[in-house]
């Protein structure tokens, strides 16, 4: 089965925007190549449609799960208690360190199957509580 992705680049540790077309293996070996450097940020979406894109973000032991629903709407996933709701936790966004709370936070295995999951059924929804972020 075939996904769409865009990664941070695990040479350079910057996010490289130009989207690949491969087989989810290919997406796990890029995971565990950035998991190797402590950090990284992935795009995924369905080669046959723009949206939905799960975003993962992650830091160490740490990650953040956004959804882009479409070009106007963002959701972040509900955290699953793995760091307290009042502690902050850094993640890369893109190029640069975003502070997310605590509750946003998953641990880094649980996000991961969550994403691989998306990956291989395409189904966002189910993934769990999502909370839409509002523009400002």
């Amino acid at each position: 089965m075939s996904v769409v992705w865009a990664a941070t680049s695990p040479e350079s540790g910057l996010f490289h925007p130009v989207e690949r077309r491969s087989e989810v293996k290919d997406l796990s070996d890029r995971f565990n190549d950035l998991r190797s450097c402590g950090q990284g940020y992935l795009e995924v979406r369905s080669p046959n449609r723009e949206f939905p894109v799960l975003i993962l973000a992650f830091r160490d032991k740490h990650a953040v799960v956004h959804l882009m629903s479409d070009t106007e709407r963002m959701s972040l996933l509900v955290g699953d208690g793995t760091v307290p709701s009042s502690a902050e936790v850094e993640v890369p966004i893109m190029c640069d360190l975003a502070v997310f709370t605590g509750d946003f936070v998953l641990d880094i295995d649980r996000a991961w199957e969550l994403v691989h999951n998306f990956a291989q059924t395409r189904a966002a929804g189910s993934l769990g509580e999502w909370r839409e972020l509002q523009s400002p």
